[in-house]
């Protein structure tokens, strides 16, 4: 299984506000695109970040539906995420495989 993983420390004056968007908005667009099987939301408990630091983690079967996704879909989407909360959080990614 393959896990793109976005860890994502939001302001705290605005962490509700950003959840709802990406759970009705940017997650939906996400899944849309067909790359991913599946998706969780976590919330990091005692983070040593300023701000409310969330992962959302995509799951995949497959490194090429991975590598598809990054090639048509991320940039645009990260875009649209950095427009709508613009110097409001910081974003790193991750890609893993689990091991069995």
């Amino acid at each position: 299984m393959i896990i793109y993983n976005e860890t994502i420390i939001v302001d705290e004056g605005i962490h509700k506000q950003w959840l709802n968007w990406m759970q009705a908005e940017y997650i939906p667009m996400v899944m849309k695109t067909g790359h991913f099987n599946s998706y969780k939301i976590l919330n990091v408990l005692d983070s040593p970040n300023e701000g409310v630091t969330y992962c959302i983690q995509y799951l995949t079967d497959d490194r090429e539906k991975y590598n598809l996704f990054n090639d048509k879909h991320l940039q645009e989407l990260q875009a649209i995420h950095q427009q709508k909360f613009e110097n409001q959080f910081v974003l790193f990614n991750t890609l893993m495989q689990t091991v069995s």
